[in-house]
């Protein structure tokens, strides 16, 4: 009787050891530092209202460092799984089916945070869909328009890419609902991005990631100027953003106390923990004015070293791209060093009021499970791309690689 081969699994041992000696630390080292700076600033900013709210200070403590691990591990898990998975037809087709639902049920089923709803309650966790919507938006994307490039056409120039925009157009509308103005802003230019990567003149690439967003601007600015828009959560913060010191007893308190934080911090900060703003002046001040909190404990210093890693990161994503010939682990890269980037901008922009508030988290340090997890997928997907880049590089002695 022949005995049944039972096949290894993918996820083997002998593969972990073997990545594991291509590990790359300039991802790696970052990532880290600033999961661990996040637990700190998180407990930190929140401790001292939780206690005035009658809550116990560790709460927020232990559920970002539970984040974190999980975090963790989905790192690893990703920078050990084959992206050949990532491409296959049912991943795409259930992935697109589960985030077109999850956006349809956030809207129905949603909690209101803020004015928008944008979190589904399940029971001790709340997911945001509009985070997990980023990675998918470059997973898929890059799929799609590298297949195009196979069959030497550009994307848009063939007809394959209507559906593929036409699910991006959909699940935007979709964000832009619910309210969130960050989300819809921060997945608009990680596509952008990615179709000017992909085949795209850069002089109007560049007109309309610039462009839009300008005249979009520019409208709401004259809409609230001219009365046509009045009243509302996020009418309230446009209306802030323009004059914050003339609206500081109401809507532009956030950002006027966001500024004495940062003032108050200076250079090298007040110490951490000694935060006065965090007592209840700065609303939500581990989240999204966690910042705020980090200058004003931490000063200029301590916020310079924090972007000096996410750049690092941000940089070594972009290096990567460059390095492979696979148009696909190219637009992933792009895709996530944008999807960083855009995430940061727009938050160190709120805080200082170069930009409306829109409520969007700093990477790694505010809080937040569905950010902390995507975050940690991105970063492991880029190291699963690294680690294949390094073994080829050990075999074939050249820097520039392709990547399948």
């Amino acid at each position: 009787m022949k005995k049944l081969k039972i096949k290894r699994p993918h996820f083997a041992w002998s593969q972990l050891k073997q990545n594991w000696r291509s590990w790359d630390y300039y991802l790696m080292v970052p990532y880290l530092i600033l999961c661990v700076t996040g637990i700190i600033m998180v407990y930190s900013s929140s401790a001292g209202i939780e206690m005035q709210n009658g809550g116990t200070p560790q709460a927020y403590l232990v559920k970002q460092t539970l984040y974190v691990i999980l975090g963790l591990g989905v790192m690893f898990f990703f920078a050990n799984f084959s992206l050949e998975h990532f491409r296959q037809r049912k991943f795409l087709e259930y992935s697109t089916l589960i985030m077109g639902f999850l956006l349809i049920a956030v809207l129905i089923l949603g909690r209101a945070v803020n004015g928008a709803r944008g979190w589904i309650n399940l029971g001790p966790v709340n997911i945001q869909p509009v985070e997990f919507c980023k990675l998918y938006f470059i997973l898929y994307l890059a799929d799609r328009m590298a297949r195009a490039r196979q069959h030497g056409r550009h994307f848009l120039e063939t007809k394959s890419s209507v559906g593929p925009l036409l699910i991006a157009l959909i699940y935007l509308i979709l964000i832009l609902v619910q309210p969130d103005t960050g989300g819809f802003a921060i997945n608009f230019v990680i596509i952008a991005v990615m179709i000017l990567a992909c085949d795209m003149r850069w002089a109007f690439g560049v007109s309309m990631i610039i462009g839009v967003p300008l005249a979009l601007y520019i409208g709401l600015q004259q809409a609230i100027i001219n009365g046509w828009i009045h009243g509302g959560y996020r009418a309230q913060r446009f209306i802030a953003f323009m004059n914050p010191f003339g609206n500081a007893s109401g809507s532009g308190s956030q950002l006027v106390n966001s500024y004495y934080a940062i003032s108050n911090g200076g250079i090298f900060g007040v110490g951490l923990g000694n935060s006065v703003q965090k007592m209840g002046y700065l609303p939500e001040p581990n989240t999204d004015f966690i910042m705020s909190i980090t200058s004003e404990e931490l000063g200029l210093v301590g916020v310079t070293a924090i972007l000096i890693l996410l750049l690092i990161l941000i940089c070594r994503m972009i290096q990567l791209g460059v390095r492979s010939n696979s148009l696909y682990v190219t637009l992933i890269c792009y895709g996530t060093a944008t999807f960083f980037s855009v995430e940061t901008l727009f938050n160190i922009g709120g805080v200082l009021g170069l930009l409306p508030i829109t409520g969007v988290t700093f990477p790694f340090i505010s809080y937040g499970g569905s950010s902390m997890l995507v975050l940690s997928a991105a970063v492991g997907i880029i190291m699963n791309i690294s680690i294949q880049q390094n073994k080829r590089r050990l075999e074939m002695g050249s820097p520039f690689l392709t990547t399948k």
